[in-house]
């Protein structure tokens, strides 16, 4: 991997991580596209862990708030913190039962343009939730039900972010809490799935050089805070919907492309 291809990946990785178009998606098309064949996973996740850096920027306030209260034993940042370990459950069971079956989806590339159209579709229902004026909070059903549309984005193509938002939407959870506990529970399922990693990183082999993990890292870091906050702006605009033609485009153009022999 070039310096050219760790920019790359990285802006997709930290634009496409948390804006609802599925950063696994558009890596499986970019790869395909560009013909790039990352050894191991010390990149993978290098990115990931600099997504987590970006959540952590964007909501440091909130982060700290929930730090604070729980070392003074507050109940009500013990429950926040609980409804978002609960919310990793659903995902964490089916990626440790099914995880071989997963990983297999990332090697058929068409799996990604069909998935980029279920995800166009979800986020074009977006209209009619904050048509309702959602403006509850997050409770134990509705991590539970968020927890699970984010179970479904570990098909390749489907968003994590867009599944999980529209679901607290649909729930009448406010668009900001859905957008602020869709970001945080994803910090768990971050973490987790780099640890899931580490024998794989600790086994080696050949991998980017020492430039292209850093540029990668930091371009997916500082893309990633650009996107969460061209995320939140535009569910306060109610034209989150808009994402929906763009994954309809990308995914259909990506089929016609492997279609073609691409």
């Amino acid at each position: 991997m070039n310096l050219w291809e760790a920019f790359v990946l990285g802006l997709v990785q930290g634009a496409t991580e948390f804006l609802p178009v599925s950063s696994s998606g558009h890596l499986v098309m970019g790869q395909a596209i560009l013909g790039i064949q990352v050894t191991g996973v010390t990149f993978e996740v290098a990115v990931h862990v600099a997504t987590l850096v970006s959540i952590l920027l964007v909501y440091r306030k909130r982060v700290a708030e929930l730090a604070r209260g729980a070392l003074r034993g507050e109940a009500p940042a013990w429950r926040y913190l609980g409804l978002l370990v609960l919310a990793t459950v659903p995902a964490a069971a089916i990626g440790l039962g099914f995880g071989d079956a997963l990983e297999a989806l990332f090697e058929d590339a068409w799996v990604a343009g069909v998935a980029l159209l279920v995800t166009g579709s979800f986020l074009w229902t977006a209209r009619g939730a904050l048509g309702r004026n959602p403006s509850g909070r997050p409770g134990v059903r509705e991590a539970l039900l968020m927890g699970g549309a984010q179970a479904f984005a570990l098909v390749p193509g489907i968003s994590r972010s867009g599944a999980t938002v529209v679901m607290g939407l649909w729930l009448g959870v406010d668009a900001e809490e859905a957008a602020a506990f869709s970001f945080l529970m994803a910090v768990p399922a971050i973490l987790g799935a780099a640890v899931l990693e580490l024998p794989n990183l600790a086994g080696g082999g050949g991998g980017p050089g020492t430039g292209a993990l850093l540029l990668g890292s930091v371009v997916a870091a500082l893309t990633g805070v650009l996107a969460i906050m061209t995320f939140v702006a535009m569910l306060k605009k109610r034209s989150f919907h808009a994402f929906g033609p763009y994954c309809w485009a990308a995914g259909s153009a990506f089929l016609l492309y492997l279609f073609l022999g691409g």
